[in-house]
């Protein structure tokens, strides 16, 4: 009897001490959890969007079983319908208000694909504060952004919201833009997407079937979401497509043993629109049931728009399919989500007017279009001389269209507040005399086809000095579910250039887009080429001072730019293979006629180009030159880990402007457990270098800045380990993934 009272005073001596060591948040959703019925606790993992059906979604919310609403954008019915959960429920359980808010509430920026043309994570953290402050006014407390999948595939629509294709620029692109988003005491919080595999969709078709080996996905795809989480990510959204077989909303590995087990992560963790009653036709479930079945099970927390666990989750649990205790941990999710945010105590929008198109938002986005321009070629006819007499022709179908030059996914953008490159000559005319302009369109839309605006945007050019093509794609022909089979310039624009530059007429062509497009031919007619990934608000004045000089061109390309279709997919960190291409090619007009069958020149290449892109990753010129020393590199000893290695180089500007350089770190493995990619980007630092100084540059890595996912087989089971090997490397500090610089070599003991 003795040992039970012991016992007894024990356990309730330990449950005290577990309590008192509960923080204020545990001990505030306890006991909200003890409160909650069945109902409302599914009713939390619910989130909707009440455009329509009105009348029923807001007596859902009365009934506490609505977590979260979004597409709700002014702050008055945002704060009737918040009034309904707080006021009218019974536990007065906030919503939390939604929205996909990608590059920019009204102050739109640089499409994130331009964004990492920057090359700038200052700046892009910058943008996505101003636009945290543009949101939260309106009482929107969550976007759906960063995007960080890698991509490959240009013709995928999707690769103009994410930060294009290397896993480390897109890490610290995505892990600026989420403390940017989550700055408090305005936070906006982040939902990190699309989790994951999503961009390596076949034949780069969106929502299509992904296959992605382990040590690739770990590698490659994977890694911006750890770095999202790393920087304080709030949430974590599930991808849409198939993943091995598996779709991410029901995906265990991704969502239970690497999301909460490898990574410790606490995010709450949302299904895309509609992606659990997805399961259906992707051919994992018989029926919706089954699928909220397997979506609760995988911990998915919150459903949006797919209406599963709102129709099925409570039969579920009557029926002894699910576990309360899955319910419960998913709901915690959810209303820790909502506290973290301070939902609890303020979860109304401010009734003051909101403020948006700041001074300081306007400067900022000009500053990011400018920085996220490409220079790609320049005969040096740029920057254009605007101190003598000159006659411009402004044409082509996106020189003045305030809503394409938006980009993609702008819900909220109000066009009339962009400044078109029409508008900004004509302001820049307005102030110096010598320098007049014609705009005459040619085409009226991007896919436009008519040979009568040719004509007279042809019979315009004649009497120019200057042709200022502005070319490219509509806004609509990226984003979700925009993919293209092929990347010419859609339209007549094609055609349009050949009429151009048959004037004779010097031809600068400046693209506005949100993918690279396949402009091989144009871009050897033409005397120069800006290449801006669709930039926003503040386009017009940005494009024309970098157009005119006054702003020298820093951007560099996130993504590489195939010359033809056939290419792809075509990135720079490829494998070299065991027969790498030699520089003895005999492409296909080359073969003899009647020519014997054998291996031509035995070497991985296509017949009817070079493997070469027709430009590489991390490319981009200005109005200056750099020169790069060889790099040294030193070696701070430790143990294992706790090794360092210091590489530097000076790189001097040689010309005579003023010029930022984005000075790129790269490595390569020269054998090691499994074959590595010819080079991978390592670091990169962006630095302003006056005419004629010189600047240091300095990387340090550790070991495991070096390593990668090993997989071995263990009988018919797979085990995979992330190890840095024993093996020889060469660093580059170069201008671009080419990497024509001298390399250091290195041979690490650990």
């Amino acid at each position: 009897m003795r040992w039970n009272k012991l016992i007894l005073t024990f356990l309730i001596l330990s449950l005290f001490t577990a309590c008192m060591h509960k923080s204020e948040e545990d001990r505030f959703i306890d006991d909200l959890l003890q409160r909650m019925t069945i109902e409302e606790k599914i009713g939390q993992l619910n989130q909707l969007d009440p455009s329509w059906d009105t009348a029923a979604k807001e007596q859902l919310i009365r009934e506490g079983r609505v977590g979260s609403l979004f597409n709700v954008v002014d702050p008055q019915e945002l704060n009737r319908l918040q009034r309904l959960a707080v006021e009218q429920s019974r536990l007065g359980i906030p919503l939390v208000f939604a929205r996909d808010i990608i590059h920019g509430f009204r102050t739109i920026y640089p499409i994130p694909l331009g964004q990492a043309a920057s090359w700038d994570p200052e700046l892009v953290e910058k943008a996505a504060q101003q636009t945290a402050v543009e949101t939260v006014q309106t009482g929107i407390r969550w976007t759906f952004s960063p995007m960080v999948d890698v991509a490959h595939d240009p013709r995928w629509g999707r690769i103009a919201e994410g930060y294009g294709e290397d896993p480390f620029l897109t890490s610290v692109m995505g892990a600026a833009v989420i403390r940017g988003y989550q700055n408090e005491p305005l936070s906006l919080a982040a939902c990190v997407k699309h989790f994951a595999g999503y961009s390596a969709s076949e034949a780069g078709r969106d929502y299509n079937t992904t296959w992605i080996p382990e040590t690739q996905l770990r590698d490659i795809y994977l890694p911006p979401f750890k770095a999202a989480l790393d920087a304080g990510a709030m949430s974590v959204m599930c991808a849409f497509n198939n993943l091995n077989g598996t779709p991410p909303s029901a995906n265990k590995h991704l969502n239970i043993d690497i999301l909460r087990h490898e990574w410790h992560s606490s995010a709450l963790l949302v299904s895309d629109w509609g992606s659990g009653a997805d399961l259906v036709p992707h051919g994992l479930c018989a029926d919706r049931e089954e699928a909220a079945l397997r979506c609760i099970n995988a911990r998915m927390e919150m459903d949006m728009q797919g209406n599963i666990y709102h129709d099925y989750l409570s039969k579920l649990l009557n029926d002894k399919m699910v576990n309360e205790q899955i319910v419960n941990e998913c709901v915690r999710s959810v209303l820790r989500f909502k506290y973290r945010l301070g939902l609890f105590e303020h979860p109304y929008a401010t009734e003051q007017t909101p403020t948006f198109y700041s001074s300081e938002a306007l400067a900022l986005a000009q500053q990011a279009a400018e920085e996220s321009a490409i220079l790609l070629k320049n005969n040096g006819i740029l920057p254009l001389d605007t101190s003598s007499a000159c006659h411009i022709l402004i044409t082509g179908p996106m020189a003045h269209q305030p809503k394409e030059q938006l980009g993609t996914w702008v819900f909220d953008a109000q066009p009339e507040h962009s400044v078109t490159p029409v508008d900004a000559f004509t302001a820049i005319c307005e102030r110096n005399h010598k320098l007049k302009i014609r705009f005459e369109p040619g085409l009226t839309f991007s896919r436009d086809n008519d040979s009568a605006g040719i004509a007279k945007a042809r019979d315009a050019a004649r009497q120019a000095d200057i042709i200022l093509f502005f070319c490219g794609e509509e806004a609509i022909l990226s984003g979700e579910a925009r993919c293209r089979a092929e990347l010419n310039m859609p339209g007549a624009q094609n055609r349009m250039m050949n009429e151009l530059v048959a004037t004779g007429k010097p031809v600068v062509m400046i693209v506005m887009a949100g993918r690279p497009l396949t402009i091989a031919r144009e871009v050897e007619q033409a005397a120069a080429v800006l290449y801006a990934f669709h930039p926003g608000t503040m386009a017009g004045p940005a494009l024309a001072n970098i157009l005119t000089g006054k702003v020298s061109p820093s951007g560099k390309t996130p993504v590489t730019f195939p010359k033809m279709v056939g290419q792809i997919p075509l990135y720079y960190n490829r494998m070299n293979t065991g027969r790498p291409v030699s520089d003895q090619l005999m492409l296909i007009d080359d073969i003899p006629v009647g020519c014997e069958q054998f291996s031509i020149g035995a070497s991985s290449y296509w017949l009817e180009t070079p493997v070469e892109p027709l430009f590489h990753f991390g490319f981009g010129l200005t109005y200056t030159n750099f020169e790069y020393s060889e790099p040294q590199i030193t070696v701070t000893e430790g143990k294992n880990e706790t090794t360092r290695f210091t590489i530097s180089c000076d790189i001097t500007n040689t010309g005579n402007r003023a010029a930022s350089e984005v000075a790129q770190l790269y490595a390569r493995q020269l054998y090691g457990y499994m074959a590595r990619p010819i080079k991978e980007l390592k670091g990169f630092q962006k630095i302003n270098i006056p005419a004629g100084e010189t600047r240091t540059v300095t990387f340090t890595l550790t070991r495991a800045d070096l390593g990668y996912w090993h997989e071995a087989y263990d009988d018919l089971n797979s085990r995979v380990w992330f190890d840095t090997d024993t093996a020889d490397f060469l660093f580059w500090i170069a201008p671009d993934s080419r990497c024509q610089t001298t390399p250091c070599h290195f041979s690490p003991c650990y």
